[in-house]
Order: C-alpha cells, then structure tokens, then sequence
C-alpha cells in the first residue's frame, strides 16, 4: 500500500501518527519502576512460581505408579 502512496501523503499519515501520540499521557521511569515494584512485591506471597505450589493442588502431579512385574 505504501507503495501507491506519493511522499506528501506518507509524510501527511507520519504527522498524523505523532498527532496521535504526543496525545498519549506519558510518566517518568522513575515513578513507573518504583510502581512496578511495588506491584511486584505485594504479588509475590501468592506467585506460584516463587512460593511453589501445594502438593493437593498440583494437576501435574502423578496420580500414582505402575510397576511392571
């Protein structure tokens, strides 16, 4: 589709686009990352894959073994 377009009209949809995006609200990392942390820290008592999974819950547990005589 670019490839019909003339270069005024692919230049017109870039500023379009940055129209778009200067519009997006925007943060610091600094605060962003300290929120994430944050986040990350409260979650972490409940993350399976931190605190491992119970062995009653664990669908991939074998059920039992088969022995072969």
């Amino acid at each position: 589709m670019a490839q019909d377009l003339s270069e005024q009209e692919l230049l017109k949809m870039e500023v379009e686009q940055l129209r778009k995006e200067v519009r997006n609200p925007r943060d610091p990392v600094s605060k962003t990352g300290k929120e994430i942390q944050a986040y990350v820290e409260a979650q972490a008592g409940s993350d399976p894959l931190l605190q491992g999974i119970p062995e009653d819950k664990n669908p991939f547990k074998e059920k039992g073994s088969c022995v072969i005589s």
